[in-house]
């Protein structure tokens, strides 16, 4: 197992991207829960559900549902609720839902205890500017992330996942506290995939990024482990 300092580097996420949960249970098994977060998305909890994430949790990792509610300020309320009741760290949600949907999502954990992380998502690491245009949005890429965080910050939320490079600004006008999550990681010789909006790890500390999310880089290669070393050796 990889033993490192969280002290100055982002923490790191892993992605859990597979079909089936044999080929997940494989990698989680080499990864120490005290030192990385897992992310299960649209994919695995569809597959798996909520039995997956027990099972997570019984190993004991922190699990970010990445599931992006993106819905009417009641169905994400009921939506968020049903997903902090399974225990979870961190949840996320569209920011272009608008302010209502927002609100009503942070009204949803009011009741719990200890409550998950609430991250909004600001836009998609695989988005360009043409392709902000096809959907009618006339600004820059980089101020469409500012104005959904400053809307998520202002909505009382935890932080942004928004790629790497908006990073410094986002953390300019939201504080210091306010949490940058960033997927889209790729080392110098990895592919890039369907990412457009990427940076590597020894960025991503440059950028004063929380959590970074790690998926093809570390799952699709033969040796994850070396794989996630030689990222972490990059950024120390």
């Amino acid at each position: 197992m990889l033993k490192f300092n969280y002290s100055n580097i982002p923490k790191i996420i892993i992605a859990l991207d597979f079909y089936n949960r044999k080929e997940a249970m494989k990698l989680v098994h080499l990864l120490d829960p005290s030192l990385f977060y897992l992310k299960i998305g649209k994919e695995m909890f569809t597959i798996l559900g909520k039995k997956f994430i027990n099972e997570l949790h019984q190993l004991g990792f922190n699990v970010f549902l990445d599931l992006k509610f993106h819905d009417i300020p009641n169905t994400v309320f009921n939506a968020i609720k049903a997903a902090a009741d399974l225990g979870v760290w961190m949840l996320s949600v569209h920011a272009s839902g608008g302010k209502k949907m927002l609100i009503s999502a942070k009204k949803a954990l009011k009741s719990f205890k200890k409550r998950p992380l609430l991250i909004a998502i600001t836009a998609l690491t695989s988005l360009q500017e043409k392709d902000l245009k096809d959907i009618g949005i006339q600004i820059s890429l980089q101020n469409y992330i500012l104005i959904l965080s400053k809307l998520s910050r202002d909505c009382g939320l935890d932080g942004v996942v928004c790629p790497g490079k908006a990073a410094e600004k986002v953390k300019l006008i939201c504080g210091s506290k306010y949490k940058i999550i960033t997927p889209g990681i790729r080392c110098s010789d990895d592919f890039s995939f369907d990412q457009s909006q990427i940076i590597t790890p020894k960025q991503a500390k440059k950028f004063l990024i929380d959590y970074i999310v790690i998926g093809r880089s570390v799952t699709t290669s033969k040796n994850p482990m070396k794989k996630l070393n030689s990222i972490i050796e990059s950024m120390q």
